[in-house]
């Protein structure tokens, strides 16, 4: 018996379960020490708090200014209120009105300008990013404003918000937004959803204004990619106006940000991780979006483990569980702002009608440079159909014409199939006579193709290949080829072409 139970301790199966149980039941009093420590400290933190009614302690809701509301509000806060109500109830001075936003209407026109102070946002997130966005949309004559957060404002907030201060601290965002925003343009109205944002209440917060009037544009500044996914998807779903802002946290590059389509932002992970979940529900492309380039490198910051100085404040009780140390973002104040104002410009040039010309996204170039080689070939081939001497024909397009036809205009789709690879352009219209003109002669001849902006159609390859068969070499009339809701939704396209055209 004594030799059965040595040779047993000696077995390294023995070993190996002896270790296990040891390792399991240490796993088990550390848990169990952290579980009592939690309660210790919870039951701490409770004892400290007085009951309503000891003291003369009383709850109430906290007003616009998270203060009770039965204290006096400080001057400036009380003097901004009145002007507020002054504004929104029509007796304000409109000519002091339009000096405040005279530089404004100078670049966007007098139309222009109007049309951004009757227009409606919705801004969803109102942390760095959206804080910095609805105070430049406040301050450029955007009348309605809906501010969408549950959030309240920290001292860590403090780095990268708008319009924060200390008295702010702990108040929700969406209230000190509207605090320090209304001494600046007190005839905004401001509708406050302090709220978190899912799916299930999408339809009420992206909802029409109380007049019936439907958001002219939504900003996307969520950082939860669940919630982020779920806006995405509803504004695409019902055909509402959005940007959305990825990652601005371990960014520093200013010169690295862009407005790309979702599909051509590779660089950031926000919006990598955004792309493929909005792939899974049919959504390629379509949705603008804010990212940065910038790649990460040595020297550069990342994610990082929470510092000992602060683990020991006990910020700890943020992790998955009570002690473990957690991870932050590390933020550079600057680069939210940068993001937010981004944003806050695309939406004014979208609702004013003001031609956006952005540099073309990397990884879109080759698409680009494949389209206006699409084009080259087929204006030369139309050359030759028409009898012309094609030798020296050239184009009058840029990579930034092609990136406007193709993103603003079409929206990275084909006009006739909505398909939205292998893209190519292609004259709509058969000309009469000629394609191209010649200045010169001999060694000097230039010859150029005479296609502008509103005489292109963005198909696929293949339609535009059959295009080119029937219209261009068949003759056919475009009434034989195409379907007349597919002529109409087309020529509605170039007519919009033709408006932009003189601004490029």
């Amino acid at each position: 018996m004594a030799s059965l139970i040595k040779d047993a301790i000696t077995s390294p199966r023995f070993h190996l379960f002896a270790t296990a149980v040891l390792s399991g039941a240490t796993v088990a009093l550390i848990l169990g020490y952290q579980g009592l420590e939690r309660e210790r400290r919870l039951s701490e933190l409770k004892r400290s708090i007085p009951s309503p009614g000891d003291g003369g302690h009383h709850t109430s809701k906290l007003n616009n200014f998270g203060a009770s509301p039965g204290s006096t509000p400080d001057k400036e806060d009380a003097r901004n209120q009145a002007l507020s109500r002054r504004a929104l109830a029509g007796d304000f001075d409109e000519e002091l009105i339009l000096e405040q936003l005279a530089r404004n209407r100078v670049f966007l026109t007098t139309e222009g300008l109007a049309k951004l102070r009757d227009s409606f946002v919705i801004v969803v997130g109102c942390g760095g990013v959206g804080s910095h966005c609805a105070a430049s949309l406040a301050r450029s004559g955007v009348s309605k404003i809906r501010l969408i957060d549950f959030d309240q404002v920290t001292l860590s907030s403090l780095n990268r918000h708008a319009v924060a201060t200390l008295a702010d601290v702990g108040i929700p965002k969406v209230q000190c937004l509207r605090r320090r925003l209304i001494g600046i343009a007190p005839w905004v109205k401001f509708d406050l959803q302090q709220e978190k944002f899912d799916g299930s209440v999408a339809s009420r917060m992206l909802g029409a204004w109380e007049d019936g009037r439907r958001p002219d544009f939504i900003v996307d500044a969520i950082d939860n990619i669940d919630t982020k996914v779920e806006l995405l998807k509803h504004c695409h779903d019902h055909n509402l106006p959005v940007i959305s802002v990825m990652g601005a946290g371990c960014k520093s590059d200013p010169t690295r940000i862009v407005i790309g389509d979702i599909g051509a932002s590779r660089d950031d992970g926000l919006s990598r991780v955004t792309r493929r979940r909005l792939k899974l529900l049919g959504i390629t492309s379509g949705i603008p979006v804010v990212y940065s380039t910038e790649q990460s490198g040595e020297g550069k910051a990342e994610l990082l483990p929470l510092p000992e100085e602060e683990f020991e404040k006990g910020v700890g009780d943020l992790g998955v569980m009570p002690n473990f140390r957690v991870r932050i973002l590390p933020v550079l104040g600057t680069m939210p702002a940068i993001f937010g104002l981004t944003a806050a410009n695309h939406v004014i040039l979208s609702i004013t009608g003001y031609p956006l010309n952005y540099v073309p996204a990397k990884g879109r170039e080759k698409m680009y440079e494949g389209m206006m080689t699409y084009v080259q070939g087929s204006e030369d081939r139309l050359a030759r159909i028409l009898g012309l001497d094609t030798v020296g024909l050239k184009t009058p397009l840029t990579s930034g014409d092609v990136a406007f036809l193709a993103e603003e205009l079409y929206h990275g789709r084909s006009a006739v199939s909505g398909i939205s690879t292998k893209l190519a352009l292609i004259r709509w219209q058969r000309p009469q006579h000629t394609n191209m003109t010649v200045i010169g002669e001999g060694k000097d001849m230039q010859k150029c193709s005479t296609v502008r902006l509103r005489d292109l159609v963005c198909m696929t390859k293949e339609e535009a290949s059959r295009h080119e068969k029937e219209v261009f070499k068949a003759g056919k009339a475009l009434d034989q080829v195409y379907e007349k809701d597919t002529i109409e939704r087309i020529e509605a396209k170039l007519a919009a072409a033709a408006k932009y055209e003189p601004c490029r």
